[in-house]
């Protein structure tokens, strides 16, 4: 176990950014950048022992100044999207950006968490990042401390921990936006892999991916991953809300969810015999198939495009501060935000 610093780049500006690398003893290792807090490698041994880069990525600083798909970021102070770049709390309207048809998605593409330089500190077998956010920053109400820490342990697993204070009511809905491929981040696509969700519901959603409101079966649709199957099995199907996405894009309900940690999906690659289990303490996950990818140059070299990577995004649902059913968002004086994810390997 352990952790390594080491420089990873420059700022526009001059600022200096640092990786940090966390290692155990299996040889699985987690590196994570200050700019964005962002995932930038994870190495995990398949059942030969032999180790890949499950993660896609850059290898330079500079092509996370863009980065269009989001590879690895932490996204805050709301991941996903809002209705109408609008919302009300307490009898207030806070107009938001529109960077998405109408509607905000990540926040902010360019002042949004996973484009800020967090303040990092070093643990034994963690890195813990923080950042403050002013009241009305990209919109959002209240005066914020954000602390994220990723941790690595001997039994393979990362772990996320997020925790967000404000001194007024504001949406905190923060994510982490890795894209795996178990088969390595150059593999290709991922349409093979087998995932199951725990979810027997999940949030439809008109053209623009803001959901209706409603919570629906997934049994007899293209969206029951409950005994797991291909990714691709079903993808391309003649189906309204596959061809909205563009392939699967949706909010997944977790069966159960209390606020407590409990598995959410697995996901084996059957070429390699990787195998990740996911669990969180939200009550929602996106699961993106990375769909719209560009076609790019990666770590590498590796050529990158539309499927080469599947997103497991956990989540309150979108748009939740638009439907009194869903799971509010909402925190401020005497309620901070916490939340789990853990991403473990077996």
């Amino acid at each position: 176990m352990g952790v390594v610093k080491e420089k990873f780049g420059v700022t526009k500006d001059g600022g200096e950014i640092y990786a940090f690398t966390l290692s155990n003893s299996n040889g699985m290792s987690a590196k994570i950048i200050n700019y964005g807090a962002i995932l930038v490698s994870l190495l995990v041994p398949d059942q030969k022992g032999e180790l890949a880069d499950v993660v896609l990525g850059y290898d330079a600083l500079e092509d996370y100044f863009s980065n269009g798909s989001f590879f690895g970021a932490t996204i805050g102070p709301n991941a996903n999207r809002i209705g109408g770049a609008c919302f009300e709390i307490d009898g207030k309207t806070y107009q938001i950006d529109d960077n998405d048809g109408g509607n905000n998605l990540h926040s902010h593409k360019e002042e949004g968490y996973h484009k800020r330089i967090w303040e990092a500190s070093a643990g034994t077998d963690s890195v813990t990042l923080t950042l403050e956010g002013k009241d009305g920053e990209m919109g959002f109400p209240g005066n914020k401390k954000i602390s994220m820490t990723y941790g690595l342990s001997e039994d393979n697993a990362l772990t996320l921990s997020y925790h967000v204070s404000s001194d007024q009511n504001t949406i905190v809905n923060m994510t982490n936006h890795t894209y795996f491929n178990l088969s390595g981040h150059q593999a290709g696509k991922i349409e093979d892999h087998l995932l199951r969700l725990n979810a027997s519901h999940y949030t439809p959603t008109v053209p623009g991916s803001i959901p209706t409101g409603e919570i629906v079966p997934v049994a007899g649709t293209p969206f029951d991953f409950t005994t797991g199957k291909p990714i691709g099995q079903d993808i391309n199907a003649d189906c309204r809300q596959l061809k909205i996405g563009q392939g699967y894009d949706h909010n997944f309900v977790i069966d159960g969810a209390d606020g407590t940690l409990r598995e959410i999906a697995e996901v084996e690659d059957p070429k390699s015999g990787r195998k990740m289990k996911a669990f969180s303490s939200l009550p929602g996950v996106q699961f993106y198939a990375g769909n719209c990818i560009e076609e790019e140059t990666g770590k590498g070299g590796a050529a990158y495009g539309p499927r080469v990577g599947f997103c497991l995004e956990t989540q309150y649902y979108p748009d939740n501060i638009h439907h009194p059913a869903f799971p509010a968002a909402v925190f401020g004086p005497g309620k901070d935000y916490e939340s789990v994810t853990v991403y473990q390997f077996i």
